[in-house]
């Protein structure tokens, strides 16, 4: 389809869809004019049950409810109708974001790339089985707040030794950045990058010894479980 024969609609007009939204802009993906939102008064299943009548065979849906599983939106909505389920995290409102999504039976490999083409505009977008989506809510979707909890620990930890806090709160931003970056584009596991900062008795080695005595790997890997565990048991109420 080419951009202008799209038409996009968000049920639900927060953070989330104006991020999306802006990036679809911000790409040239879908004229302004083609995108519509609404907003809900309620966040329950029942809005599904209110568009079913105007959802039809050339309708593509995108669902980002937390829980919600496909068999769920399959059931509420017409039979056969083209389900995706996508699960994104906060820095899609930068365009940074990262996206896993799982499709229903009736979409195809067409209305798939159709999402993939689309959301590449808001950042790193991948297809995934559904199991997949409350293991990347941990990891992903929670996980920018553990991200955001390290950043102020850094930039405390230069305070501590003297450093203005506006600054240090700027250049572990920029830590970070750099540090997904090079992630990214060398494809190396975190554990070789890491090793190529340490040298023999200098001060990196000394810091992570620090964090090792800390248990910081364990206390990451139990809050991915932790928020993985919490979006399943979300799905199962």
């Amino acid at each position: 389809m080419e951009a202008a024969e799209l038409r996009v609609g968000f049920v639900g007009a927060g953070r989330m869809a104006g991020g999306m939204a802006r990036g679809l802009l911000r790409a040239g993906k879908v004229p302004a004019g083609s995108i519509l939102a609404s907003a809900p008064s309620d966040r329950n299943l029942d809005a599904w049950r209110e568009i079913r009548p105007a959802v039809g065979p050339h309708h593509v849906v995108v669902s980002l409810a937390a829980g919600v599983t496909l068999q769920k939106l399959q059931r509420l909505l017409p039979a056969g109708t083209k389900v995706l389920r996508l699960m994104p995290n906060l820095p899609c409102v930068v365009q940074a974001g990262a996206m896993v999504f799982a499709r229903g039976s009736g979409a195809s490999d067409e209305d798939a790339a159709l999402l993939r083409n689309l959301l590449t505009s808001c950042g790193l977008c991948e297809e995934v089985p559904e199991s997949y989506i409350d293991i990347h809510t941990g990891l992903s979707g929670s996980g920018v707040a553990y991200v955001y909890l390290f950043a102020e620990a850094l930039a405390e930890g230069a305070v501590k030794m003297g450093m203005p806090g506006a600054l240090a709160s700027r250049i572990a931003a920029q830590t970070l950045l750099g540090a997904a970056k090079v992630m990214l584009e060398t494809g190396e596991h975190p554990a070789k990058l890491r090793g190529d900062v340490c040298t023999p008795g200098g001060t990196t080695i000394h810091a992570l010894h620090q964090l090792e005595k800390g248990a910081l790997r364990a206390t990451v890997m139990s809050a991915v479980e932790a928020a993985t565990q919490r979006a399943r048991d979300v799905g199962e109420d």
